[in-house]
């Protein structure tokens, strides 16, 4: 959605700054008499292989919080309020001045000592100063770190008098955390402890503990050289038996599979003697009939994929079992069984406990909608199956009725909703690889899916109408817990278009992308990749990778080419050309090649600043059949997820300007973008933020006689947009609602050497936009 901004709207960012500036003027105004307010905290350290942020959380006491590293606005909220008011508004919502306490001082500088010598830093100096302000109760206080040579690991040996680990262990050498040279690190010691217990349970040895390992370090070699020693005791380390009992590995004999689990409550009995069925090495026990097939538990179990117990095969019996969505709690629990041959290999049995959802269910659905910045409101009735074939397929049928509000016509402004979809889709999921080659010992992190998609769209545009009816067939798969793998191997879409609005027409009849709005087929495959780090609710840097490919039209191509048939020959209307091309049921197919990257990275200074960082490039080349891309898979930029400071699908491509009173509509085959977001919090469900966005479009082709379209390398660079702005997001967890004021700061389509706003025009309306989205913009 995009609003005219008045003047008010121009002067945002100078009045939140300005605000900020006087509200920490005012920062002494509660500080008590006799007191002094903690200014700032500065750490000065000489080592730079230590980690600045891990030394800072060793510090007890803090300074209030700072926006852009200065601006103290939720100290300034604070100030506003009243001192004769115990509980004021601006109280609950702002910071409470910090208070310097000489006791926290001291804490602090035994905790950054403490640090230190854990990280192996035995002989670092830690010093403080406070320095005094001279006209106001504020303090400085500066922690000056000399931390001096480290202790470093001169020999790294495992010592162990259990002779069945030892070949294991010399086995496992370069998976080793520490080395020759390393620094003597407390922390890494205690990560290879917890590598080594899980180097042993995943080779069997059930019962084998932390306790069991123990670090001898030995200093006599002087010059600050550590000789390590690592001790693995026997299963008796107290030696009452007075001999070495070696540790034991286990062997899973079965699994009690309880598929209607039900946990205890206070007041309520067991519900009647289950049915047992047994199918080795399976025991299912549950009520009336079988929900599930034994086969399913058989495919999705991964513990028995070696042959001895392991607690990798565990962790992936675990995710595959929650990632079927069938059981609302999954406890996978092991019994020791004590045989009679149990002194050389142990013996467990595998309980697994598992609580069914329903197994039908319908919801309704209301939500607000956000394509591109354009807002609208949409709602869903689905229908959910989640066991159609006791193989634990889920069927989804979705009836979907959205309005949406387009801009049509440049700098129009309008609030109606002039966008209508209607839509039917269902999809089956199946927990498994269907294919002819066995998917089980292939995907080794989880079971993968296999789905099935069939839908039908209906949607009445400004510009024209058009229905979408679409098939997909393919997997989804995780290979590492933040990687994901989507291939489709069938992806199938019959776009028809009709009722076009004269005036667009009108518009698009000269342009060689006319083409792009016909009727048209796509047959394609596609892969994407996504690595993601980032985790909901936890503030710690993340990244973010997608990489998709796309690949349409080929196989119909080499069909079309066999049988030579449904060839049809025309001219076209801009290059006054004779084209020739292949339809399949009277409709032109696409063919094309396309791939996209996209790269994030989420930088969290504090609890309640960051910084994020997103790079994207894409690249669509038309060929064959079809010279241009279709509609749908062009690229465009603008609007409230891409450079703020212009409305979606008005700029670009290249230095190409639209018509005055054109449809907002330019799209093009490569883009690229960059942005740059400094996001703060301001009060509880209030955050603000700074970006930078910068970016463009180009076709690709030749033929695309819009004026300034084409990319070239020797040009492209100088015809990036550029735009600034700031915004704020209402955070009430389930959604966040966003509001976005960018400005232009480099109009491409503007005369060359004048393309820089700031200097070169009088700043109007017309050089800002105002966004309203739902969500991040990245």
């Amino acid at each position: 959605m995009w609003v005219r901004p008045g003047r008010n709207y121009l002067n945002l960012p100078l009045i939140l700054l300005v605000l900020s500036l006087a509200f920490s003027c005012s920062s002494t105004k509660f500080v008590p008499e006799g007191k002094k307010l903690l200014n700032d905290v500065d750490i000065r350290i000489d080592n730079k292989e230590l980690s600045r942020d891990e030394i800072k959380a060793q510090v007890r006491q803090k300074e209030n919080l700072k926006i852009l590293g200065f601006i103290r606005f939720h100290l300034g909220i604070y100030n506003l309020s009243s001192k004769k008011k115990e509980h004021d508004w601006f109280k609950r919502i702002g910071e409470e001045p910090v208070i310097y306490q000489e006791n926290q001082t001291v804490r602090s500088k035994e905790q950054l000592e403490l640090y230190l010598q854990n990280k192996g830093y035995y002989d670092a100096v830690v010093r403080d100063t406070l320095i005094n302000h001279p006209k106001k109760p504020k303090v400085e206080l500066i922690f000056d770190i000399r931390a001096g040579r480290p202790y470093r690991i001169r020999k790294y040996t495992h010592q162990t008098e259990d002779e069945k680990i030892k070949p294991l262990l010399l086995s496992d050498i370069e998976n080793r955390l520490i080395g020759k040279g390393d620094i003597f690190d407390v922390d890494l010691l205690n990560s290879e402890r917890e590598r080594l217990v899980k180097l042993m349970h995943n080779r069997g040895y059930y019962g084998f503990a932390s306790d069991y390992i123990q670090f001898l370090a030995d200093t006599t070699a002087g010059g600050k050289q550590v000789d390590l020693i690592v001790e693995i005791a026997d299963a008796d380390p107290g030696r009452k038996s007075g001999k070495v009992i070696p540790h034991k590995r286990f062997m899973v004999r079965q699994y009690l599979i309880n598929t209607e689990f039900n946990p205890p409550q206070p007041g309520r009995g067991p519900s009647g003697v289950p049915d047992t069925l047994a199918v080795p090495p399976y025991l299912i026990t549950y009520h009336g009939k079988l929900r599930y097939r034994p086969q399913l538990l058989d495919d999705l179990n991964r513990i028995q994929d070696g042959r001895y117990y392991s607690l990798a095969n565990v962790e992936k019996t675990y995710r595959s079992l929650n990632q079927i969505k069938q059981f609302r709690m999954v406890n996978l629990n092991f019994d020791v069984v004590e045989t009679a041959d149990s002194d050389s290999v142990g013996v467990l049995d595998g309980r697994f406990q598992l609580s069914p959802l329903p197994r039908q269910g319908f919801s309704v659905d209301l939500e607000g909608t956000n394509s591109s910045g354009n807002l609208g409101v949409a709602g869903n009735l689905n229908y959910q199956h989640r066991n159609l074939f006791q193989g634990a397929e889920i069927l989804n049928l979705t009836l979907k009725g959205a309005f949406e509000r387009q801009q049509t016509v440049v700098n129009e402004n309008s609030s109606n909703f002039n966008t209508h979809e209607l839509g039917v889709e269902g999809s089956l999921t199946l927990p498994k690889f269907l294919s002819p080659l066995r998917g089980k010992n292939f995907f080794t992190f989880q079971v993968p899916q296999t789905s099935f998609t069939l839908g039908y769209n209906y949607q009445r545009r400004p510009d024209y109408t058009r229905t979408i009816t679409n098939f997909r067939f393919g997997y989804n798969w995780k290979s590492k817990a933040y990687r994901t793998h989507y291939l489709n191997v069938v992806d199938v879409n019959y776009v028809n278009l009709y009722e076009f609005n004269a005036r667009f027409l009108d518009l698009i009849k000269d342009l060689y992308i006319k083409s792009s709005y016909t009727d048209h087929l796509i047959a394609a495959l596609n892969y994407t990749l996504v690595d993601n780090t980032q985790h909901i609710g936890r503030k710690e840097d993340y990244r973010y990778f997608k990489w998709s490919f796309e690949s349409a039209g080929n196989l119909l191509a080499a069909m079309a080419r066999l049988t030579d048939r449904h060839k049809k020959m025309e001219i076209d209307s801009v290059t006054n050309k004779l084209i020739s091309y292949h339809q399949i049921f009277s409709t032109r197919f696409a063919q094309y090649l396309k791939t996209d990257l996209e790269y994030r990275h989420g930088y969290m200074l504090d609890d309640y600043n960051s910084v994020v960082v997103r790079l994207f490039m894409g690249v669509g080349l038309p060929y064959g059949n079809f010279d241009v891309l279709p509609f749908e898979k062009k690229y465009f930029t603008g609007g409230a997820n891409g450079i703020r400071a212009w409305q979606v699908r008005t700029l670009g491509p290249g230095t190409y300007k639209a018509l005055e009173g054109a449809y907002p509509n330019q799209s093009a085959d490569i883009k690229l973008e960059g942005n740059l977001e400094y996001r703060f919090r301001l009060l509880k469900y209030v955050e603000g933020a700074f970006f930078l966005d910068a970016g463009n479009i180009w076709a690709i082709n030749r033929n695309d006689n819009r004026e300034g379209a084409l990319f070239q390398f020797g040009r492209f660079y100088r015809q990036i947009a550029a735009g600034t702005g700031t915004g704020l997001r209402f955070n009430f967890n389930y959604f966040i609602f966003r509001l976005d004021l960018g400005m232009k700061l480099r109009d491409p389509s503007l005369e060359a050497g004048k393309r820089f706003i700031i200097g070169n025009y009088p700043i109007r309306g017309d050089h800002f936009n105002l966004s309203f989205a739902i969500g991040y913009p990245f």
